[in-house]
């Protein structure tokens, strides 16, 4: 599918229940946030993005949260969306990168990814590489392999733009190694930055705060890893994979 092109079909993660709206106070230990609810109240949530989170993390963000009922889970409320303007106006932003996966499964289950169809079989965390687990891997017939490898977006730093990384991902610049050597076996191996804002037209690398794994892009490119960049449209509702969108050499 060309890039810039809506999907035909609709995949939609849904939230398991409504979000709550609060304002950040402060983020701190990368996985605490302390937030005031509307209705006055303060509690301490749970942050499930380790990353710097670079522009959606200042204090005064209007934030959305879930609520777990789980009576043995230390945090009920878990940071899910923050609202951002780039200067356009606020766009709802997902910070969850626990949830990346699940929408392109979701996706793909549903037929909407045109560049991945065709693979009947589908497997979550297969190990591969040098002590790594690859995101989903994809099946046709034995032999015939798609190492799928998925990471989350949300930095955007100029109108119409998202980037990634954002910050310094010793890790990240490792995958595209590991997936280069699995197209050198004669295997398939794709990377998607799953953007989950809908605010952006276009992607790049953010060389400027990772040279090293812009490098590592551009070298894994060149060995024959497909790219893709998707945007979701998020809203307090769930978050739907929209369309592709270019990405910028």
């Amino acid at each position: 599918m060309p890039a810039g092109r809506h999907l035909h079909n609709v995949s939609l993660m849904l939230f398991p229940g409504p979000l709550v709206r609060g304002t950040l106070l402060k983020r701190y230990q990368r996985f605490l946030a302390d937030v005031r609810l509307d209705d006055g109240s303060e509690i301490t949530a749970s942050c499930p993005n380790t990353g710097t989170m670079m522009g959606l993390s200042d204090p005064g963000a209007i934030i959305w949260l879930s609520r777990s009922v789980s009576p043995t889970r230390k945090y009920a409320h878990c940071w899910e969306l923050v609202e951002h303007d780039v200067g356009h106006g606020a766009s709802m932003v997902g910070i969850n990168t626990g949830l990346p996966n699940k929408i392109v499964e979701e996706a793909l289950s549903a037929g909407v990814v045109p560049e991945l169809a065709g693979y009947p079989s589908l497997r979550r965390e297969v190990r591969y590489g040098v002590n790594s687990r690859i995101d989903l891997l994809l099946e046709r017939l034995p032999g015939d392999r798609c190492y799928l490898e998925i990471k989350n977006v949300h930095l955007s730093r100029t109108p119409g733009l998202a980037e990634f990384p954002d910050c310094v991902s010793a890790r990240a610049a490792k995958h595209l190694v590991e997936l280069s050597d699995m197209v050198r076996e004669g295997h398939r191996a794709v990377m998607v930055y799953l953007i989950q804002r809908g605010d952006v037209g276009r992607f790049q690398l953010a060389a400027d705060l990772d040279p090293t794994y812009a490098a590592g892009f551009a070298s894994a490119r060149a060995a024959g890893v497909e790219m893709l960049a998707y945007v979701c449209e998020v809203t307090t509702g769930g978050v739907t994979l929209a369309r592709r969108i270019p990405i910028a050499d």
